[in-house]
């Protein structure tokens, strides 16, 4: 099919990007030291928290992984979108105030106060690697293939490069804030693109969606699947799924930062239900419209070709180039994110601990060196995920191998006072030598065939089988006068709002309203 870029689609694109730019560079004239790069001065409130945490997440990856997936196998893969907003829920209630309470950079510094730097520095290299090689180079993978796309005459490489450099001047200009500011603009912009796209594919289908229920299997339409099921078994939703939107949500430190860098706790905790409030709305305009694509667009080479599909066939010149720069926003505010976090977990985590008496205004330049850095790394390494069968399977796999042992520390380590820093760190090694053994059984050698969300369930009883016992073995650890991890664990009081709050800003009304909505979203397709 031929297909050419209007004028006015190019213009709307290259505006979108000039103003994003212009909006990073003038943050920067702001960006003085180190807090102001990583945490924004910690100023932010909860509407820009909440914009940026959905902006963030739905990267190209997600948009075009979701409505891809969709396309393949039907809904049940917004199974981990709607459960971000019952693990959101559980972060306000439990994480976030603590996060708050210890004023710390980086998540894995909080691992620091609540067991030892063992701990830290293996979740904060851990994290630092799933940053450049699973956020970053996957978001730089799915924005070149669309670009590709629109513009062949565009190499993978090229295109790699092109998106990198946007993304990295801005972000090593103006930091956290800019990343932010930016990402409100372009959580709209997504939001405005995703809508009318639903809005093309369901006109395509003559806006009804009985038609749509009556040409496809009804498996397609189902949130959850018999166990049996090689795409999202139930028993891997309701275990691996939140297990993973956990680790996301409450400890990776791309999406954390910006509640990190709340101006109090009420803002943080605000943002976040807003956040989970927005991504009940990915159902609706970025997974349906790959249903329907099946119904009216079949035979499609590959599922992640599929949004831009839509995209060339359906849209009309002027809405193109909204989409398409709601495409770039989705690119640019996931970039930005994980440069920056990547950043700052290398600054903070590992450079400042061992350079005394050293400035902010350093610390601030050294993270701006990194962020350079990283973004040359992402770019080299980005084009081999084309190896992977699916850009969504990639990021899926990959987080429940790596990431489930983290959930442990950040669920029954801070709920249960009685937990070790030697029991702590016992059960990540553990847990990641199990982790190693059943990726070459599962997917090397093919003895077993557990799914991938099944896998992040059972190294995630493992490591808490292991942090019970070997922190009951070492138990003396808690008498020792210099360790005071303790206090870093939930206490009830915990639960309590700002006196003199109205109900309905009470983040406990807000949180029951949001599981509600969830409820509401989620019973007609079970």
């Amino acid at each position: 099919m031929n297909f050419s870029i209007s004028d006015l689609d190019l213009s709307i694109i290259i505006g979108y990007l000039v103003v994003v730019m212009a909006i990073g560079l003038w943050v920067s004239r702001k960006t003085h030291d180190g807090d102001d790069l990583f945490l924004a001065g910690r100023k932010l409130g909860w509407a820009s928290i909440g914009f940026s945490l959905f902006a963030s997440n739905i990267s190209s990856t997600t948009l075009i992984g979701l409505t891809g997936a969709a396309y393949v196998w039907g809904i049940a893969v917004s199974n981990y979108e709607w459960m971000a907003a019952v693990v959101l829920g559980l972060g306000c209630i439990i994480i976030i105030p603590l996060y708050l309470q210890a004023r710390v950079t980086t998540v894995p510094e909080f691992l620091e106060y609540r067991f030892d730097r063992r701990s830290r520095y293996y979740f904060s290299g851990l994290i630092l690697v799933a940053n450049i090689f699973i956020d970053t180079a996957g978001t730089l993978f799915a924005g070149a293939m669309v670009l590709t796309t629109f513009f062949p005459e565009i190499d993978l490489y090229t295109a790699c490069i092109m998106l990198a450099l946007f993304a990295g001047i801005y972000t090593a200009a103006g930091g956290l804030a800019a990343v932010v500011y930016t990402d409100v603009i372009q959580a709209i912009i997504l939001l405005f693109g995703a809508s009318f796209v639903t809005y093309y594919a369901f006109a395509e289908v003559n806006f009804s969606w009985a038609y749509v229920v009556s040409q496809v299997e009804s498996s397609q339409l189902s949130l959850f699947l018999p166990n049996d099921d090689p795409n999202l078994p139930w028993l891997g939703t309701l275990t691996g799924v939140p297990i993973l939107g956990f680790y996301f949500w409450c400890t990776n430190q791309f999406i954390t930062q910006r509640m990190l860098g709340a101006k109090n706790l009420q803002h943080a905790r605000w943002g976040a239900i807003f956040a989970g409030f927005l991504k009940l709305t990915v159902l609706f305009i970025m997974v349906i419209p790959g249903v329907m694509a099946s119904v009216f667009m079949p035979g499609l080479e590959t599922g992640d070709m599929v949004f831009p599909s839509l995209i060339k066939t359906l849209l009309p010149v002027g809405i193109i180039g909204l989409v398409l720069a709601a495409l770039m926003a989705a690119i640019m505010s996931s970039i930005d994110s994980t440069l920056n976090s990547a950043a700052t977990l290398i600054t903070i985590d590992f450079i400042k601990p061992n350079l005394k008496n050293i400035s902010s205004t350093r610390i601030m330049w050294i993270g701006r060196a990194a962020i350079i850095a990283f973004m040359i790394i992402a770019v080299l390494f980005a084009p081999t995920i084309a190896n992977f069968k699916g850009l969504f399977n990639y990021l899926q796999v990959v987080l429940s191998y790596l990431m489930p042992p983290m959930a442990v520390l950040f669920s029954v380590g801070v709920l249960w006072k009685k937990g070790t820093p030697t029991g702590a760190f016992a059960s990540l090694v553990a847990s990641h030598l199990i982790s190693v053994a059943i990726f070459f059984t599962n997917v090397i050698f093919e003895i077993t065939n557990i799914h991938f969300t099944v896998v992040a369930g059972i190294l995630y009883l493992v490591g808490a089988i292991v942090f019970v016992l070997v922190s009951w073995l070492t138990s003396g650890e808690l008498t020792n006068p210099a360790y005071s991890g303790q206090k870093y664990t939930f206490n009830k009081s915990m639960l309590q709002e700002v006196p003199g709050t109205p109900w309905w800003k009470d983040y406990r009304f807000l949180i029951a309203g949001m599981l509600i909505a969830t409820l509401v979203t989620v019973i007609p397709f079970r």
